[in-house]
C-alpha cells in the first residue's frame, strides 16, 4: 500500500511539472506574440513609437531584459541590443530623408556587412553596438541631433569551426563599416571610417553637426563653398595634429600624410584588407591566416607610413579617447564572455579592447579620414552616397564590390580540395 501511494505521488509530481512547463511555454509564446505585434505597430511611428514602448515597459527594462522584451525591442529599433542604446534606426533611406527634412536634422547613415539587428554582423558594427551606441553621452547626442539609418553593403562572410564533439566556434571575417553624415537630401557631408574610441567618435559627431547646421541654411554656390572650406580646415587640422603628435614622440621630421592610390591590378587579399582595422583583425586574423596563408609575393601594405611601434606610441596619446563608459561595460558583462570567470579577467579584456580601439582611432583619422577629406576637396565622387561608398570600399577598405570573394579566394595557393573548396551560387553564376 505504501509503495502504491508513493507511485501515485511521484506520478502526480511529474504530471504537475509537465503541465506547469507546458503552461509556462504557452504563456511565453503568448507574451512573445503580443510584444511582437506591439513592436511592429510602434515601428511605423518612428522614434515616437520607441519612446512609447520604453515608457510602457519601463519596469521590464532590466539589464539585460527578458528575452521576449529584448527581441521585441531589437525588432522595433532594428538594432541588436537596443535595450542598451535605445536608438531608433531607419532601414529605408527615403524614409530617413523624409524624417530629416521634417526635423531639420542631418542623417547618420551606417554602411556595414551583414545586418545591424543580428548578432553576427561584421566585427566593427558589433563593436559600434558595444562601445559607441550604448555610451550615455553618444546615445543622447544621436537621439537629439541625428536621424539614424543603416544599410547592408553585402552579406557578411561567416565561418563555423566544428570540433566534432558538439563544440563549435562561430566568427565573421573580413569587411569594414563606415558612418556617413548626410544632409536631409541624402548628400554626403562627411564620413567617419571604421572604429573610433567613444570620446573621439563623439568629437567627430559634434564637428559634423556644426557644419551640417550651417549647410542646412545655405544652398547653391554658398553651400559648395562652405563644404569645401570645412574639408580644407579638417585636412589642415589633421596635418598639424600629425606633426604635433609625432613631435611629442621626439620625431621632429615626420613623414608626410600623402594621398593613397590603389594601384592594385588584382583584388586585394583578405589579409591586406583585414590589416586596416586593428580591433577586428585581432579577432579575425587567426582564421584568415589559416584560410589564406601568406605568400612570398604578398602585396605590401602602403598604409604603413610609420612602423608599428610608432603607431602604438601614437595610440597611447589617445588612450583616454577610447575609454568605455559604465553602460558599455555593463553590456559586455551581460554578453557573458567565455573563459572569463572573475572581475580581473574582464578588466583585462576591457583594457585590451580599449588599447586596440585607440590604435584604430589614430590610424583611421590620420590615414582613412584624411583621404576622405581630400576626395571632398577634389569633388571626387562625393556628391552621391552610393558612389562614394563604392569608392570607399574599393580604395580605402580594399574590399571592392567587383570581388565577390572579398580577397579570400587565393588562386596562388594550393589547398588540395576540389575546386579549391569554392561552392558557387547557381543563381549568381547564371547571371
Amino acid at each position: 500500500m505504501k509503495f502504491t501511494n508513493l507511485n501515485l505521488t511521484v506520478s502526480f509530481i511529474l504530471a504537475s511539472c509537465f503541465f506547469s512547463q507546458a503552461g509556462y511555454t504557452q504563456e511565453t509564446a503568448k507574451t512573445t506574440f503580443k510584444l511582437t505585434q506591439e513592436a511592429t505597430k510602434l515601428r511605423q511611428q518612428g522614434a515616437t513609437g520607441l519612446k512609447t514602448f520604453l515608457k510602457s515597459h519601463i519596469s521590464d527594462l532590466t539589464s539585460p531584459p527578458s528575452p521576449e522584451v529584448k527581441t521585441a525591442l531589437d525588432q522595433l529599433c532594428q538594432q541588436r541590443d537596443c535595450y542598451a542604446s535605445k536608438l531608433y534606426w531607419y532601414t529605408d533611406l527615403e524614409k530617413a530623408k523624409a524624417a530629416a527634412k521634417t526635423s531639420r536634422k542631418p542623417i547618420l547613415s551606417l554602411r556595414l556587412l551583414g545586418r545591424l539587428d543580428t548578432d553576427l554582423s561584421c566585427a566593427n558594427s558589433r563593436f559600434f553596438r558595444v562601445a559607441l551606441y550604448p555610451n550615455s553621452e553618444i546615445s543622447q547626442f544621436l537621439k537629439d541631433k541625428f536621424i539614424l539609418h543603416w544599410q547592408t553593403v553585402r552579406p557578411v562572410p561567416k565561418v563555423t569551426i566544428d570540433f566534432g564533439d558538439g563544440r563549435k566556434l562561430e566568427r565573421t571575417i573580413t569587411g569594414n563599416s563606415i558612418h556617413y553624415i548626410l544632409d536631409s537630401s541624402g548628400r554626403p557631408i562627411d564620413a567617419i571610417p571604421g572604429l573610433y574610441g567613444p570620446k573621439a567618435f563623439f568629437n567627430q559627431l559634434k564637428q559634423t553637426t556644426a557644419i551640417a547646421t550651417k549647410l542646412n541654411k545655405s544652398s547653391g554656390s554658398e553651400y559648395e563653398i562652405l563644404l569645401q572650406q570645412y574639408h580644407l580646415r579638417q585636412l589642415d587640422k589633421i596635418q598639424n595634429q600629425w606633426r604635433a603628435d609625432l613631435s611629442k614622440l621626439g620625431i621632429q621630421s615626420p613623414p608626410q600624410l600623402v594621398e593613397r592610390r590603389n594601384n592594385l591590378t588584382s583584388p586585394p587579399s583578405a589579409v591586406l584588407a583585414g590589416s586596416l582595422a586593428v580591433s577586428k583583425s585581432v579577432v579575425e586574423r587567426p582564421i584568415i591566416n589559416s584560410i589564406q596563408p601568406e605568400t612570398s609575393n604578398q602585396t605590401p601594405n602602403s598604409l604603413e607610413i610609420i612602423d608599428q611601434a610608432t603607431w602604438n606610441k601614437l595610440a597611447q596619446l589617445y588612450q583616454a579617447d577610447a575609454k568605455l563608459d559604465a553602460n558599455s561595460i555593463a553590456l559586455i558583462q551581460a554578453k557573458k564572455l567565455p573563459n572569463t570567470t572573475d572581475r580581473n579577467n574582464l578588466s583585462k579584456v576591457i583594457r585590451n579592447f580599449e588599447t586596440v580601439m585607440a590604435l584604430d582611432t589614430v590610424r583611421n583619422e590620420y590615414i582613412l579620414h584624411r583621404q576622405i577629406h581630400q576626395w571632398f576637396l577634389e569633388e571626387n565622387e562625393t556628391s552621391n552616397v552610393n558612389q562614394l561608398n563604392e569608392k570607399v570600399y574599393a580604395e580605402l577598405f580594399l574590399t571592392p564590390s567587383s570581388d565577390p570573394w572579398l580577397g579570400l579566394a587565393n588562386n596562388d595557393t594550393y589547398n588540395a580540395i576540389d575546386n579549391g573548396g569554392i561552392v558557387e551560387n547557381p543563381v549568381s553564376r547564371g547571371r
